[in-house]
């Protein structure tokens, strides 16, 4: 089953031509790494899947987004619940300066949650499933900028797991964080796949192998090549592909 699908897919910034015809099926409770140099593309992308692109002043697309078979740019669409279904987690983790407890019930409240006690649960839920329960769960009160770098970004998870999401889009969730916070997130990344789909994009190479099951690789806004992540990075089908890989370029 394929949750989204990309159907000759092009993006313009007024003149720019960003993304060129891009073909793409990603299938469900899988991770999708999206790799490439910076500039390619990659972030722009995974902004066209929730519509994010749409703030953007000059931002036109041509082609086709299918969420579950439906062409997301289609007019009765409504971009809020889209969102609310295909959430991002973005490179710099982005708390409220609110309490850790506040930002996680954030989302909810402005879904129209209003029942505590409901609240409450889905909070206390959401933070285990982002493994950042047991290291908060004493001083919920707290401001969330007293937590580390790696645990505001699994703050910035559980946020988005709150609402009850479909599809998880991760804009390089490790880069600024360190090597230990960095396993924290791809340990969960692995234990979120069962139960959502998820689109990482990195810089990270390795992180790709260790995280994805398929990787697409982007250069100047075209989509070269896409498959199974072992097949990408141990027989790639394009010379630009191996290039990239094997540190040629990039």
């Amino acid at each position: 089953m394929y949750r989204i699908e990309t159907e000759d897919l092009n993006v313009y910034f007024g003149e720019d031509h960003i993304l060129k015809d891009i073909n793409i099926k990603i299938k469900a409770n899988t991770v999708t790494a999206i790799i490439g140099p910076s500039g390619c593309g990659k972030s722009t992308f995974i902004r066209t899947l929730n519509r994010m692109n749409d703030v953007i002043p000059n931002f036109r697309h041509e082609g086709k987004v299918y969420f579950d078979g439906k062409d997301i740019y289609d007019p009765d669409v409504d971009v809020v619940e889209l969102r609310k279904k295909i959430g991002m987690v973005f490179q710099k983790p982005n708390p409220f300066p609110k309490s850790i407890y506040e930002n996680v019930a954030y989302g909810l409240r402005i879904h129209g949650v209003t029942d505590e006690e409901i609240i409450r649960k889905k909070v206390e839920e959401s933070l285990k499933a982002a493994a950042l329960w047991d290291e908060v769960k004493d001083r919920l009160d707290q401001s969330a900028f007293s937590l580390s770098g790696g645990q505001q970004q699994r703050l910035c998870i559980a946020r988005t797991l709150a609402v009850e999401p479909e599809v998880i889009m991760m804009d390089e969730p490790c880069s600024a964080l360190d090597p230990i916070s960095t396993t924290k997130i791809e340990d969960l990344i692995h234990k979120l796949k069962k139960d959502y789909t998820i689109i990482i994009v990195t810089h990270n190479l390795q992180q790709a192998t260790r995280v994805s099951e398929y990787a697409a690789f982007f250069l100047n806004g075209e989509l070269v090549e896409y498959g199974p992540t072992e097949k990408l990075f141990v027989s790639p089908q394009d010379k630009r592909t191996e290039a990239y890989i094997t540190g040629r370029f990039g």
